[in-house]
Formats: structure tokens, sequence, C-alpha cells
């Protein structure tokens, strides 16, 4: 018996000096892997290749002479390999610009005024798009007189049928900027591409890019070069890494000036417009230290669950929401089915401010 045990714990060192050196293979093998992705990276290239994967297992299959079984050899190789190419995402990801570090402070970016970003979340609010002055004026008298000091309102509208209303274009945008001055309100607007962004800057106070145009990359670079706040909503068929990479290209210009968006994602689901992604707005804000806000009209395209979900995005750390409202939404030229009218616009700010304090408003319970 103790020859057995002198022979187990003899086996037992040996076995941990090889566990040692597999370790120190390990580690020598990341660190080459590592140098590797930043090479592909820099290459624009992908960083799984399934052929040099299938090639490289051929080659340990010929090598191995056992009693380590083929398939067992395989299995492991493949553990090694996927987790090298987690290491280059992550890797990759911790170059970004817009990545949060230790110690990293929130960016907060302040328009007119009201800090977003900050401890309190905020209200970004209007018509889908700007049809009259009368309509954007009396809309924005009724959003004011509930506290809304952000006015959304789309003069060039992006939609699926060309046959369907395209917005009013720069006189939309002259109607927006006239109104909200009178309001003392900042406009929030969106710009469809590069040709447009001189226009609409000299009109908006914020810039949104919408959902068909998050992987317009040419139009990010040029956005990237403005010193006006981006509000970038997340592509309806995009990933959380994408939405972030997205919002990096606007970063790489010098463009620091970001809120990200989440608006809801395209699924199988149809009682919603789009599925809104809660999920999205902690792991935002724990990868960027970027302000998030949830525009819970887009991802709902409904109304009567509105105030459940708005509530929800603010508990999961939204800095803001974003929703459409109208002063007569049955006359809508667009989205007439999820814009609030003055009573539910009223109704749900109300319900709100039982729950939160807002940054731009002086009162209400403690968040």
């Amino acid at each position: 018996m103790e020859s057995l045990k002198e022979q187990l714990a003899c086996l037992r060192r040996q076995a941990d000096q090889i566990n040692e050196k597999i370790l120190d293979a390990l580690n020598e093998f990341f660190t080459i892997s590592n140098q590797i992705g930043e090479v592909k990276e820099k290459m624009k290239m992908a960083f799984y290749d399934p052929v040099r994967e299938s090639e490289m297992l051929k080659e340990m299959e010929a090598k191995n002479k056992g009693p380590l079984s083929q398939d067992k050899m395989k299995r492991i190789f493949r553990e090694i390999f996927a987790a090298s190419i987690e290491e280059m995402i992550m890797g990759e990801q911790k170059r970004l610009k817009i990545s949060r570090l230790p110690g990293s402070k929130n960016s907060v970016i302040e328009v007119r005024g009201v800090s977003i970003g900050a401890e309190m979340p905020v209200i970004i609010a209007g018509p889908c798009s700007v049809e009259s002055y009368d309509q954007i004026w009396e809309t924005a008298s009724q959003l004011n007189n509930l506290g809304v000091r952000l006015l959304r309102g789309g003069a060039f509208k992006p939609r699926t049928s060309p046959y369907s209303f395209q917005g009013l274009e720069e006189e939309g945008l002259k109607l927006l900027r006239t109104v909200a001055d009178e309001f003392g309100m900042g406009v929030v607007t969106e710009v469809l591409g590069d040709r447009d962004i001189e226009l609409v800057v000299n009109y908006a106070d914020v810039i949104q890019v919408g959902t068909r145009n998050m992987l317009n990359y040419s139009l990010l670079k040029e956005l990237g070069k403005i010193r006006k706040p981006i509000l970038l909503k997340r592509g309806f068929m995009a990933t959380i890494d994408e939405f972030i990479l997205a919002a990096e290209y606007i970063y790489l210009g010098g463009n620091t000036q970001i809120i990200l968006c989440e608006r809801g994602i395209r699924t199988f689901e149809n009682q919603t417009r789009n599925t809104l992604d809660i999920s999205c707005v902690p792991i935002l804000k724990k990868e960027t230290t970027l302000p998030v806000i949830v525009d819970v009209s887009h991802s709902l395209g409904r109304k009567d669950i509105i105030k459940p979900i708005a509530r929800a995005a603010l508990a999961a750390g939204a800095d803001g929401l974003m929703f459409e409202a109208h002063c007569d939404p049955a006359s809508a030229l667009s989205d007439a089915d999820q814009q609030l009218d003055p009573e539910e616009t009223k109704d749900l700010i109300d319900y709100l401010t039982q729950h939160f304090v807002f940054g731009d408003r002086k009162s209400g319970p403690a968040r």
C-alpha cells in the first residue's frame, strides 16, 4: 500500500509539471494568436478561418500517437481555437475608443441646457414627421407645457414605400427650428445621407441616424467630422457589437458626442412592430461610456403597453426615452397608430414622474 501511495504521489508530481508546461504553452499560443488577431484586424480579415482550423486539426491528427483518441484531441483543440477567437474579439473591443475602461466616467452630452447621460433621464418627444406649422406648433406647445425640452420630428422620412409621405425636407427643418426656438426647445431630427449633412446641421441641435443608416459607413465617417451630438439608432437587424462598432466610426472622426438609441430589432414576433431588446441597455452602459436612450414608439408600434415598457427601459438604466407625440394622431401623415395624442402623452409623463426624476424637470419623487 505504501509503495502505491509513493507511486501515486510521484505520478501527481509529474502531472503537475506537465500542467505547468501546458499552461506555459497555452500562454505562448495565445500571445501569438493575439498578434495574429491584430494583423488580421489591420488587414480587415475575419478572425475565424474554418479552412485554416481544418488544416491544423488534420496536421495534429497525423501527429497524434495516442493514447489520446482522435475525437478527444479534436474536441480539445477546437476549444482552444474557439477561446483564441474570443480573445481576438475581446482584444479588438478593448482597443475601441468608446470602450469603457476601469475608472472611465460616463459621457454627458449637453443640448440646450439638457444633460443627456447625467444622473437623471430625459425625454425626447414629437411627431413622426413635420407636416405643417400649425401641427408642429400645437404639438410642441403641449410638450413644452409638460416640461419636455427636446423636440423630435422628421423632415426627411425614409419610407419603405416610395409612394408614402417623404417629409417636407428643408421646409420641415425650418418649421422645426422656428417652433423650437419659440419654446426654447432643442431640435432632434434625422439626416439621410452625406449630401444632406450641411443642410441639417444648420437647423438641428442633435442629428439622428436612423436604423437603416446605422451601417452607412460613409455617412458615419462624415458625421465624425462635425461637432454636433449624433443620436445613433441601432439597426433593426444589428447585433450589439455591430451597433458599438458603428458608433466607433463616428468617434474615430473626432466627434465624441454620441447618443446610442435602442429602437427594437426585427424578430419573428408580430405582436409588436419590433422586439425591444431591454438587455441592450445595461450591456451598452457596461461596454461603453456613451448615453443610451430607448425609442419606445418604433420598438413597439402600439400605445397600449407603452407605460410599463417605458418604465422597464428606465429601470434597466436608460438615460432617456424617445417617443412620438402628435396633436392629432388620427390625421397624421405617417405612423398614426403609434403616436400619442395630447391626453396619452400627459398620462405617460405623469405615470413616469411618479417613479423617476427627469433631468429636464425641477420636481418629482426620488429616483
